[in-house]
This record gives C-alpha cells, sequence and structure tokens, in this order.
C-alpha cells in the first residue's frame, strides 16, 4: 500500500487546484439544480457543468497523484501537468458561463451573440489542448516504471484507457455532423453544426448522464474510458490491502495478473459500448448481438481471473503436498 499512500502535500498542486474548483463548481451546480427551473435540450442548466466539474476532478486529482510517480521527466511532468489544469479550468469555466446564461456551449454556431463568439475558439481548441496534455503525460509515464508490477499495469493500461477515452469525442465530432436548430432557455433559436445522439440527434436522454436513450452515444464509451484508470487504480489498491489477510495474494506478480484481467475486460467493455454507440444504439436497449458480445467479455474476464487464480492456488499448495511424508 505504500505505493498509493504519497503525501497529498506532494501532488501536482496545480492540478490538485483544478480538482478543488472542481469540486466546489460540482457542488454549485447541485445548488443550481435544486434553485434554478431553466432547462437546455430537455435537461437542467447546470447538468453539464456538473458532469465536467465531477468528470475533470476526478482526473485531475488523478494526474496530481501520478504525476509524483515520475522517476525521470519530472520537469517535463510537472509544465505538461500544469497546462492540462489550466485548460481544463479554462474549457469548464467557458461551460459553466454558457450554462448560467442558459445557452449552449459546445457546438453553438450563433453568430449574433459575442459572449459565444469569444468563447467558442476556447471550447474548440481547449479539448485538444487537453488531449496533446494527456498524451505527452502519458508517453512520459509509460516509458518509465512508476511502481510494482500491479500498480505500473494499472496506471499503463488506464491511461491508454483514458486517451482512448479522449479521442472518442473527437472522432464523433468529425463523422456525425448534424446541423440543426434548437431553443435554448432563453427561448432563443440557436444553430447547432452538431447533435448529441448517434443515428438521432434529437434523442431524449438519461436523467442526469443524458446519454441518448433512442439512438447511439459516443459519449457513454468517453465516460467509461475516461474512468477506467480510476477503476484499476481501485482494484490495485484492494488487492494490496487484501494481501495482508491472504498469503497467495502477497506475490506482486499475481496481484499484476489480476489486475491485467481485470484490464482486459474493462477493454472489452469499453470496445463494447463504443461498437454499440457506433451502430446507433443506445446503451440501455442492447440488441442480442451486443448481449453476445458482452457475454463473451464477461465470460473471456471469468476464465482469464479464474486460471490466474487455480495457478496461484496450485503452485503454493504443492511444496506443502511435496513435504508431505508418504503413507
Amino acid at each position: 500500500m505504500t505505493s498509493f499512500l504519497t503525501p497529498v502535500r506532494t501532488w501536482h498542486r496545480p492540478l490538485v487546484v483544478c480538482a478543488l474548483l472542481m469540486l466546489g463548481l460540482v457542488l454549485a451546480a447541485g445548488v443550481g439544480l435544486v434553485v434554478d427551473g431553466r432547462t437546455l435540450l430537455n435537461e437542467s442548466v447546470w447538468v453539464k457543468p456538473l458532469k465536467f466539474g465531477f468528470a475533470f476532478a476526478l482526473y485531475g486529482a488523478t494526474l496530481a497523484w501520478l504525476l509524483t510517480k515520475l522517476s525521470r521527466g519530472r520537469r517535463l511532468g510537472w509544465w505538461v501537468g500544469t497546462v492540462f489544469a489550466l485548460a481544463a479550468i479554462t474549457e469548464v469555466a467557458a461551460i459553466t458561463v454558457q450554462a448560467a446564461r442558459g445557452t449552449v456551449s459546445h457546438f453553438n454556431a450563433n453568430q449574433d451573440d459575442p459572449v459565444t463568439l469569444a468563447l467558442v475558439p476556447i471550447l474548440t481548441y481547449g479539448v485538444m489542448i487537453i488531449l496533446v496534455a494527456q498524451l505527452i503525460i502519458a508517453v512520459v509515464l509509460l516509458i518509465q516504471r512508476t511502481g510494482g508490477p500491479a500498480l505500473n499495469r494499472a496506471i499503463r493500461a488506464g491511461l491508454a484507457l483514458a486517451t482512448f477515452g479522449m479521442l472518442v469525442p473527437i472522432y464523433w465530432m468529425v463523422t456525425e455532423i448534424h446541423p440543426r436548430t434548437v431553443t435554448d432557455a432563453n427561448g432563443v433559436q440557436v444553430q447547432m453544426y452538431q447533435g448529441h445522439g448517434i443515428g438521432d440527434p434529437d434523442g431524449h436522454g438519461m436523467p442526469l448522464t443524458g446519454w441518448s436513450v433512442t439512438g447511439g452515444d459516443f459519449r457513454v464509451p468517453h465516460f467509461f474510458a475516461l474512468h477506467g484508470i480510476q477503476a484499476l487504480l481501485l482494484l490495485t489498491a484492494a488487492l494490496a490491502a487484501l494481501a495482508g489477510r491472504h498469503a497467495w495474494l502477497r506475490d506482486e506478480k499475481v496481484r499484476a495478473r489480476l489486475v491485467g484481467a481485470a484490464a482486459l475486460g474493462y477493454t472489452g467493455l469499453v470496445a463494447t459500448v463504443t461498437w454499440q454507440a457506433g451502430r446507433g444504439q443506445s446503451l440501455i436497449h442492447p440488441d442480442t448481438a451486443t448481449l453476445t458480445a458482452a457475454a463473451a467479455v464477461l465470460l473471456v474476464t471469468a476464465a482469464a481471473t479464474t486460471w490466474v487464480i487455480i495457478a496461484v492456488k496450485r503452485a503454493t499448495t504443492a511444496p506443502i503436498q511435496a513435504g508431505q511424508p508418504h503413507r
């Protein structure tokens, strides 16, 4: 567990500040959900700031901790982490301003609103800056060992998933072009050059997430992929904690194999929901093909995990049996 217990004071400070600001936004947006009845695209105007605040709070804190694991390239990591933090704060600030104004942030093609015209470049290029910073951080972390085998595997698989999660919306933006007109919370007609759904750009969304229930939605794989690193790090920490009570988990290589099996399964999950979204299918309305793919991922993950457990159990019992006297 010592690999996880890095003092917070050593974490990347700009990213910690970013995470704290995002947590503050989550609280403020939560209040907005209760006291502000305005709606935008069939949901509260404060849902989008809340979602972005939560996502960046979680991911910003994760990166702040990860950068303490650098043994080489610390200066580069600090500067790129700072760029990531500033870009994230600026991007989410623009989203929040538009939400407070009751109008659309991303994909807003309104040429008559000076505030929107000023914010569109931030919303357009901010995500590119965040992606480039993420790629650099991922490369710096991937070319060096950041911990034991289990932690190292979780970080590498998690960063690969997160990078894919950031690329998915860009693919969506350049392949699914849906010019349309929507009405914002002020009753103003807003021209948009993109929709939220795949196959049904005006699809009704799920509560809170806003994911389409009448078509596909690439925000689904974006979410799962982006937060895969947190899931794998939590699993790694849990296995390290359980090693104190279960002797067979004390071997770091065994825990690494279990993390690898989980990473394989999580990658399969992301691949399945990406494929599902690309076919214009809602997450909550899977067809037989999607269910079959999900079942296959589950079976392969269960088989890999079972194989690791059986192998280590045999390895630990064999010496005991060999040492027993023959009758």
